[in-house]
């Protein structure tokens, strides 16, 4: 704004662009009349009068007529809106004077400039308005300048609008369909966010639905964040103490300083009797907290008097090396508890098997058993195999697979047990065999073929050598194998039972199909299926087991030796007996129980694989097991903790392999329960013998 003899000059520069829509008023044009003459007479007057036009340009363009207008035209919302208002009538305007008009600036060093100018030598877009609406105009500016963005940007869509009136109906018509569209997409806008809401809710719920937070309770943002997290933190410092205190003890002790020996283990006693038996501090003694606090008084003033820095290094090497000794000892102990607690009868189930054997013999069952022979012949039907010494158990995986068949009066089960057993699995199945279902107990010592002229396993076990190695715990070869060795001398691997599963066709010579289960199975779907399945001419039906480097051939042979490497792969896939669907024809063509013979012969000195019946397995059916789908047969109950509970929910049959078996002590917890419930525990027989397993 520039500021003149009592008037507002507005300046319009090609600087600066004027409002859109907005077109500025010429100045008053001078009438001026001439009068006609003739084209020959009046050169000189045209002359002059040129001259004179010349002259008076500069005032005509000076002079604004004070009663026009020189305001744009505008719509009278778009005048309101911008608190327009025409300065007719403007008093002070003295359009004929000419005014001289000052104008500062800063240059581009940061220095005002000052010039003055003529207001006859401003350009005609010029326009004067009168100063008595120039506090009007000011506050017109003061308050666009504070309005908010999106009002500047309706003002300027306000003046590119034309009124109803000035519109064609075509563009009519296209005003009305941008609005459609932008409110449709304004619409979009909101029910796509609205969705993207929704979803992320969704989302949110199920992970907080997945998420297993063990710590229930600690949800305070006020909780302390360095709360004693460590239930034994003071029971490990005190222990830590009483390391450092025996050091500097044994240090004192050879320097002859017996004031500073008797005093430091005056306060290893005095520490150790606060500890006592102690796992986490809230089992500390009272006083232990204080005794902490003079045994560490104790310690600095140790460190100040015997500290040597090669000879304190030294102590802790000695008594870390101790430490480690004692760890390997104790883990050598903790191997041989688990594997003699792994083949230990429970009370309970040894309570059983008595109570069974009497019953069975005093009440006459002997003489009592009535058996549908043609059914154990009949291969329209669906046999199971079962070899077992555990009655309860057995009792488990015949329950369990009853329980899910359509038909059970199709389904036999074959159950094989030793001689001290029989009387015992007889009785029970006597009594308690689930309706409708056939089952057949025979004594293992019955096949009179079983010798060891025939077998080789027998014949083996004949020999003076294999004795020693497997009974006599000072032999020289036992010592040397360490613990490793001692899970080989499970009864289990030595007995005929776990070997019967190489001899099928010899026990049921009349059956074309058979499927094999352990004894520590628990069976969750009907395994019917499994008998429709075409093996393409395989023997063995059977889950693999190998995930990425594990449970391969190389795990279980000894790859070193030529004879295994020269016919085996070792890279290639394990697989786990348990459950199996034997083709007992495709058995008797191959001669896969030669073939067993043929290399059980050839590890008579145990340098092919250690004892047991899977790696001969997977040397006998060596290409001719036809892989079945994992979720029929998921293992690892037995020692695996990690098993996810979905693929156990998912699995047709559920294998506790290993030493946690489910009717031990040792079983893991959250696995028993898959087991237990087919447990008839309102049955006399465990009332009596208090069995218990929850």
């Amino acid at each position: 704004a520039i500021f003149g003899q009592g008037s507002l000059l507005l300046l319009h520069s090609p600087s600066i662009p004027p409002l859109r829509g907005v077109s500025l008023r010429p100045p008053g044009a001078l009438a001026m009349a001439f009068p006609r003459r003739d084209l020959s007479s009046c050169s000189c007057l045209m002359l002059v009068c040129a001259l004179q036009v010349m002259l008076l340009l500069p005032l005509i363009r000076s002079e604004v007529s004070d009663n026009k207008s020189l305001v744009m035209p505008s719509t009278q919302r778009i005048r309101d809106a911008n608190r327009y208002r025409n300065l007719q009538g403007c008093e002070d305007c003295q359009s004929g004077k000419d005014r001289g008009i000052t104008i500062s600036y800063t240059d581009a060093s940061g220095n005002i400039k000052m010039y003055t100018i003529q207001s006859r030598d401003l350009s005609a877009s010029w326009i004067w308005k009168d100063s008595a609406n120039a506090n009007h105009e000011m506050q017109d500016i003061d308050l666009r300048g504070q309005s908010s963005l999106l009002e500047a940007v309706t003002t300027t869509k306000d003046h590119d609008k034309y009124t109803m009136e000035d519109l064609s109906p075509l563009k009519h018509i296209r005003l009305q369909l941008r609005e459609r569209r932008k409110m449709a997409r304004a619409a979009a806008l909101v029910e796509q966010s609205r969705d993207a809401e929704y979803q992320m809710e969704k989302e949110a719920i199920a992970r907080s639905k997945d998420l297993q937070n063990r710590f229930r309770g600690k949800y305070s943002v006020w909780r302390r964040e360095y709360e004693n997290q460590k239930p034994d933190s003071t029971l490990k410092l005190m222990k830590d103490q009483i390391i450092m205190a025996k050091a500097y003890a044994s240090i004192a002790h050879s320097k002859n300083d017996n004031i500073w020996y008797n005093s430091l283990m005056k306060h290893i006693k005095a520490s150790q009797s606060s500890i006592g038996e102690a796992d986490s501090d809230v089992e500390l003694r009272p006083g232990a907290l204080e005794r902490a606090r003079a045994m560490g008084i104790i310690l600095l003033m140790a460190k100040e008097n015997l500290y040597d820095c090669d000879v304190v290094a030294r102590k802790l090497r000695a008594m870390l090396q101790l430490q480690e000794d004692n760890i390997i000892a104790v883990k050598k102990r903790s191997t041989f508890l688990i594997q003699l607690a792994a083949k230990t009868i429970p009370k309970s189930l040894h309570c059983l098997s008595l109570l069974l054997t009497t019953d069975h013999f005093v009440h006459g069952y002997n003489r009592k058993e009535i058996l549908d022979t043609k059914k154990l012949e009949d291969n329209s039907l669906y046999h199971y195999a079962i070899f077992s010494d555990n009655v309860l158990a057995t009792s488990i995986v015949v329950n369990s697979t009853a329980t899910h068949v359509k038909e059970p009066e199709n389904h036999v089960f074959h159950i094989v047990t030793d001689k001290l057993n029989f009387a015992a699995m007889k009785m029970w199945f006597f009594v308690n065999s689930p309706p409708g279902v056939t089952t057949h107990v025979q004594n293992i010592d019955d096949f009179k073929w079983l010798n060891s002229s025939y077998c080789s396993v027998l014949r083996q076990l004949e020999s003076e050598r294999i004795k020693e190695y497997y009974f006599k715990s000072n032999h020289p070869s036992s010592l040397s194998d360490g613990h490793e060795n001692l899970k080989y001398r499970n009864p289990k691997y030595l007995s005929m039972l776990n070997h019967l599963r190489f001899y099928m066709p010899e026990v049921y010579p009349y059956l074309d199909k058979i499927l094999f289960l352990d004894d520590d199975v628990v069976v969750q779907k009907d395994l019917t299926p499994l008998w429709s399945i075409d093996m393409n001419g395989m023997v063995n039906g059977a889950v693999e087991t190998c995930k990425e480097s594990f449970h391969r051939y190389d795990t279980y042979l000894n790859f070193s030796n030529p004879m295994i490497s020269r016919n085996f792969d070792p890279r290639a896939c394990g697989w786990a007996f348990g459950m199996n669907i034997f083709d007992l024809k495709a058995w008797k063509n191959q001669n896969i129980t030669g073939i067993y013979h043929h290399w059980q012969d050839k590890n008579e000195d145990r340098t092919l694989w250690k004892l047991g019946s899977l790696p001969p397995g997977l040397i006998t059916f060596y290409n001719l097991t036809y892989p079945l789908h994992r979720s029929w047969h998921v293992l690892g109950l037995g020692y695996d903790s990690g098993v996810e509970t979905k693929e156990i929910e998912a699995a047709a049959v559920i294998h506790y392999n290993g030493n946690y078996k489910p009717w031990l002590d040792l079983a893991i917890v959250r696995f028993r329960k898959y087991w237990s419930k087919f447990v008839q525990l309102d049955n006399p027989y465990l009332r009596n013998c208090r069995a218990v397993f929850d």
